[in-house]
C-alpha cells in the first residue's frame, strides 16, 4: 500500500503541475483487482476478464463472414493467454480466404475447441522490473519459440514460423535468429533492464566474445547491442517450453493476426520507398492526384484497408532479423491495380 501511495502521489502531483483534469469516476484507489481493457489485474497476475469469456462462450455458431470475423476479432486479443491458438483456430481463419462461407464440421470442431480453450486460459504474471528477466528461445527446423518469465513465473509466450529462406540457414544462426528477433519482440520488457537467455546452442553463450565475420551475422547481433544480457546454456531436454513452441512452426499461420505490429515506421516506410509503384502511390497523395482505392497516410506511412476480397495474407518471410521482417508481421498483402508482383511490396528477407 505504501508504494502505492508514493505512485498516486507522483501521479497527481504531475497532473497539478500540468493543469489536467481527472474524472474522479472513473478512479479506483487501493484496490487489490481492477478491470482494464477487457483485462482483470490482479495481486497474483493478469488474466481475461470473465464476462467477456462468457460473451466467446454464447457466441452463436456463425452463419456468415461478419460474425466469424467478430469471434475472431475478440478471441484474437486474448491469443496471449491461450497455447497453440493459431492452430486451433487455423481451421476458422481459412474461412476467411475461400470464396463463400462454407461451414463444415472440421470448422465446427475448431469453434468448439476454441471457445473450450478459452475457458482455461491461465493467470499470466505481471512482470517486476525490479527483478531479472529470462528469455528461453528455440529453434527447430520450421520454426523458432520463446518463453518470457521471471523466477520461474510465465510473463508470455510466443512462437513464430520460418520462411523457406531462413530454413536454409544452419541451426547455429537459426538459433541465432531466435534470441534477436525474440528479444525485438519483448523489447518493452527488456531494454534497459538485465536480462538471462536461456539457448540449447551451446556456441552461442560465447556470442558475445566471438569474432564474427559473416555479414548476415555481424548485422545480426548489432540488434542486440544496447540491451543488458547473459547468454546460458540450458539442454533441450530442460528447454522444453520453447522447444514445443518453436517445433510448432508448421502449424502456425500468422494470417489471423488482426493488428498491424511495427516497431519502427520510419523503416517500414524505408521498405515501401524501395518499391516504384507503391512510392508512385504515396506522391500521389502526398499531391492529392487519384491514387488507387483504399490507400492512405498514417503517420507518414503508407497503408491500404481494402476489402477483404481483395486481399492476401502474406506469410512473413523471416524472421531475419537483418530483413526487416518482424516490422511487417501479420502484414497484408494488398492486391491492386497497377501492382502485380507479389515481391514488390513485401519487406525485404526470402
Amino acid at each position: 500500500m505504501e508504494t502505492h501511495v508514493e505512485h498516486l502521489r507522483v501521479t497527481l502531483e504531475i497532473v497539478k503541475k500540468h493543469n489536467l483534469v481527472i474524472n474522479q469516476k472513473k478512479c479506483d484507489f487501493g484496490k487489490d483487482k481492477i478491470k482494464y481493457l477487457g483485462h482483470i489485474i490482479l495481486v497474483a497476475g493478469v488474466q481475461a476478464d470473465p464476462a467477456k469469456i462468457e460473451s466467446m462462450v454464447k457466441w452463436p455458431i456463425p452463419k456468415e463472414l461478419n460474425s466469424l470475423r467478430g469471434f475472431l476479432g475478440l478471441t484474437g486479443y486474448y491469443r496471449r493467454f491461450v497455447k497453440k491458438y493459431s492452430k486451433i483456430a487455423a481451421p476458422l481463419t481459412d474461412l476467411l480466404n475461400k470464396d463463400g462461407f462454407k461451414w463444415s464440421d472440421h470448422s465446427q470442431e475448431a469453434f468448439e475447441e476454441l471457445k473450450k480453450a478459452i475457458t482455461t486460459v491461465p493467470i499470466l504474471a505481471m512482470p517486476d522490473f525490479t527483478k531479472p528477466f529470462e528469455l528461453e528461445t528455440d529453434a527447430s527446423d520450421t520454426g523458432i519459440g520463446a518463453v518470457l518469465m521471471q523466477s520461474k513465473r510465465l510473463i508470455t509466450y510466443y512462437s513464430h514460423v520460418l520462411s523457406n529462406r531462413a530454413r536454409q540457414h544452419s541451426v547455429y544462426e537459426r538459433e541465432l535468429m531466435a534470441i534477436v528477433f525474440e528479444v525485438k519482440k519483448w523489447r518493452h520488457y527488456l531494454l534497459g533492464h538485465r536480462f538471462v537467455i536461456k539457448t540449447d546452442k551451446k556456441a552461442l553463450k560465447f556470442l558475445l566474445e566471438q569474432r564474427i565475420t559473416d555479414p548476415d551475422q555481424q548485422k545480426w547481433v548489432s540488434k542486440l547491442m544496447g540491451y543488458k544480457f547473459e547468454i546460458q546454456y540450458k539442454p533441450g531436454s530442460e528447454n522444453r517450453a520453447a522447444d514445443a513452441l518453436s517445433k510448432r512452426g508448421a502449424d502456425l499461420e500468422l494470417k489471423d493476426f488482426s493488428v498491424w505490429q511495427y516497431d519502427d515506421l520510419e523503416e517500414w516506410d524505408n521498405e515501401v520507398q524501395r518499391d516504384d509503384k507503391l512510392t508512385q502511390i504515396k506522391q500521389q497523395i502526398l499531391t492529392g492526384t487519384a491514387a488507387p482505392p483504399g490507400y492512405n497516410l498514417r503517420n507518414g506511412c503508407l497503408t491500404h484497408q481494402g476489402s477483404s476480397k481483395k486481399k492476401s495474407k502474406k506469410q512473413v518471410s523471416g524472421p531475419s532479423p537483418n530483413a526487416g521482417s518482424d516490422k511487417t508481421e501479420g502484414v497484408e498483402k494488398e492486391k491492386h491495380n497497377g501492382v502485380t508482383n507479389s515481391d514488390s511490396s513485401r519487406a525485404k528477407g526470402g
